[in-house]
């Protein structure tokens, strides 16, 4: 930790200082005129990186990616109220995946508030809901302080974005000493006598399961998880997860279905879900006459722990209780052949299988069109698959940006839908600014699939032209390749899956950003 004597740094430089000695290193940033002090403060902080994003949806999104894969919280940018709503909805996805984040909120200064200026609002009051912690630094003294608080309430005890308000005068004014900070939180313990009532139920029970999340998707946990497979339970994960380990050589859970019906009929007949690392399941969206929570009718729903325990943890407790000692068989390793004709979400995902790299990152905002390429990976080299916890589209693109600078020595890919590529993708300028190692394959199709599905689950009737207008993408059709070009990235269509096969294989051999646009059906 650097020493720094009261008085002689502004508020913005005991911020950043501070953050930098609890080990943050790097930064997702969307300035404005209030934050130029902290602009300077990252300037002459050498240990913290700044990767500036073209919207703050960006930036967000890259800080949740970053900590993923990090396992430290990243820094934002954001300038006012209005910078923080524009990154709400991946602040909000990194809250669902309890992603640490630290949110750094420029305010006008204290004196200047009282006036209502243009860009004035209750930045509290927009960002509160969305913030496990949330402080203002209304006296420069106080913003070491503070951002050492705010560090520590990244991680619990509920991990999730923080948010830490900085005025302009706080920021220039010179105030006090660097924060200092404990240990962060741990995630808890299991509880034996918790667990020694499982192993009750289970024996007692006839087709009994496990739904996992948290720290039981790692290497040491997917191990517990296939001793608990091989003693007669089935070992499932939630619909959508933060970051799991798969492919070869690792065990492989089921995963929960995404619409309710598909779900309830999987899990007919059990009699038992313990959960581990997380609640229990609960339908995407509510649909006329069909269930919202997941639990077969005469099922047991038992806690282990929830999101705040070690699961991993608790998954090797209850294996030991059983006296689980065979483990279910990990999945090998198998590329299938180069798939020919028709280019289709299976084709890609058949290419995925292929030439996915070892050790690779997949960042998965594909909706309709990721699950082929789920499927086939599990048999690829050992991977991490990133995926879209919150249900907030567009936060694929930023997600690989955030991985690929957490961990520049692994490749990543990137799996996106047209539509919630054209959220945020500005992320592609910051890719090729910061020369990210992403493979960024987009799904055009030229429709909002998944909506038009939703459509008529939802019992909303046949769409007139009206409908059908909401839910199209093709007028205008949008060039992904020229997009990806014009932010400087090399960019390529792909229109049979021998092209795409192509297209894939050479750009996992480059170094950089690529882009490739998978033209698949509507």
């Amino acid at each position: 930790m650097s020493e720094t004597k009261p008085g002689t740094e502004t508020g913005a430089q005991s911020l950043v200082g501070t953050l930098a000695d609890l080990g943050v290193t790097a930064c997702f940033a969307n300035p404005g005129t209030s934050e130029m002090h902290l602009v300077t403060a990252l300037d002459s902080e050498p240990r913290i990186r700044s990767v500036l994003a073209l919207f703050e949806g960006v930036a967000t999104g890259a800080a949740d990616g970053y900590a993923r894969i990090s396992g430290m919280p990243a820094m934002t940018l954001l300038h006012l109220g209005p910078g923080y709503l524009n990154g709400g909805a991946n602040i909000h996805n990194a809250k669902r995946a309890r992603t640490p984040m630290i949110n750094v909120i420029g305010d006008h200064a204290t004196y200047h508030q009282r006036y209502d200026a243009p860009l004035a609002s209750d930045i509290t009051g927009l960002a509160g809901p969305n913030s496990a912690w949330i402080k203002s630094v209304d006296s420069a003294g106080d913003a070491g302080k503070l951002a050492a608080e705010a560090w520590t309430a990244s991680f619990g005890p509920a991990p999730g974005p923080v948010s830490l308000l900085l005025p302009a005068d706080s920021a220039w004014e010179r105030g006090g000493p660097r924060g200092t900070a404990g240990p962060a939180p741990v995630l808890r313990a299991p509880d034996p006598e918790m667990i020694e009532a499982a192993a009750r139920r289970v024996r007692d029970a006839k087709k009994p399961m496990i739904l996992i999340n948290g720290t039981a998707l790692d290497e040491a946990g997917l191990q517990a998880g296939a001793r608990l497979e091989a003693a007669g339970i089935r070992v499932m994960t939630d619909t959508f997860l933060a970051r799991q380990a798969r492919g070869a050589g690792r065990f492989a859970p089921g995963r929960m279905q995404y619409f309710a019906e598909a779900a309830m009929s999987d899990l007919e007949g059990t009699d038992l879900m313990l959960l581990a690392g997380t609640s229990a399941p609960v339908a995407f969206f509510a649909y006329p006459e069909k269930p919202s929570l997941l639990v077969p009718e005469g099922c047991e729903a038992l806690s282990l722990g929830g999101p705040d325990h070690d699961s991993a943890a608790l998954l090797l407790a209850l294996a030991d209780a059983l006296g689980a000692t065979v483990s279910a068989d990990p999945m090998a390793l198998q590329r299938p052949d180069a798939p020919t004709g028709s280019l289709d979400a299976a084709s890609v995902g058949a290419s995925l299988a292929r030439h996915l790299p070892e050790n690779a990152i997949v960042a998965d905002d594909g909706v309709s069109n990721s699950l082929p390429g789920f499927l086939a990976t599990l048999t690829a080299p050992p991977h991490d698959w990133l995926m879209l916890t919150g249900g907030a589209i567009g936060l694929g693109m930023p997600l690989a940006l955030g991985a690929a600078v957490a961990a520049p020595d692994r490749k990543v890919l990137c799996l996106s839908g047209d539509g919630a590529g054209m959220y945020t993708n500005q992320a592609l300028w910051s890719q090729a600014r910061e020369g990210a190692d992403v493979v960024n394959v987009v799904f055009v199709n030229h429709s909002y699939r998944i909506l038009q599905i939703e459509l008529h689950r939802t019992g909303a009737g046949n769409p007139g032209p009206a409908a059908q207008g909401m839910l199209g993408l093709a007028s205008p059709e949008i060039d992904w390749a020229g997009l990806a070009r014009a932010q400087g990235i090399e960019g390529h269509d792909a229109r049979t899956a021998e092209e795409f096969d192509a297209a894939l294989e050479r750009a996992f051999a480059a170094d950089g950003p690529q882009l490739i646009a998978a033209h698949v059906p509507g």
